[in-house]
């Protein structure tokens, strides 16, 4: 890290109100699609959407007040001139915009699926002793692992997908709504 590395003076108020209506656009997209795909009740949908919408931003936030202090000098005064007045100096800064989203959008959604799983895991995970785990283990014949095995592959296949449907269809919203902002 850079000696100089200290918190920004001004926080950009409008980009956060911005990532909070992202995220209020983001949370009943992405739980009507855990809801429909994974059949959680809607309670437990809209739980998840929460917790991952809030997570993956507050992680975002993070590694962007960290890297900020990084960015070249001409990154930065582009970066600044978007923030304060939506507009760009350099005509090259709408690649490396576009380069910017896919490579957000991506990280995004592999937070997410980590979040949730992680989520999943934790909510769901039977509290057992190792001993009578130990014993169950022994019991359960080769076939079974292997269904067990398959099972759990096919939910994971169906998270990823979900989680991608999922960020894919509020990433839409929102770049609907900053189409509708730029105009």
């Amino acid at each position: 890290m850079p000696e100089n590395w200290m918190l920004p003076r001004i926080f950009p108020i409008g980009g956060i109100l911005f990532d909070l209506l992202f995220v209020m656009i983001a949370i009943p997209i992405e739980a009507y699609v855990l809801h429909s795909r994974l059949k959680f009740d809607k309670k437990t949908s809209t739980f998840y959407a929460i917790s991952i919408n809030l997570f993956s931003s507050v992680i975002g936030w993070f590694i962007f007040f960290v890297s900020e202090p990084l960015l070249p000098i001409q990154v930065k005064s582009e970066l600044i001139n978007y923030m304060f007045f939506n507009t760009f100096k350099l005509p090259s800064t709408q690649t490396l915009i576009i380069l910017t989203a896919c490579i957000i959008f991506f990280a995004t959604f592999l937070m997410k699926f980590f979040i949730l799983r992680v989520l999943l895991l934790s909510l769901h995970e039977p509290v057992a002793k190792k001993e009578d785990k130990e014993e169950e283990e022994t019991k359960i014949s080769q076939r079974q692992q292997r269904l067990r095995m398959s099972s759990v592959n096919f939910q994971n296949t169906n998270l990823v997908t979900t989680i991608l449907i999922a960020n894919s269809l509020s990433y839409t919203a929102i770049t609907i709504v900053l189409l509708f902002r730029s105009k």
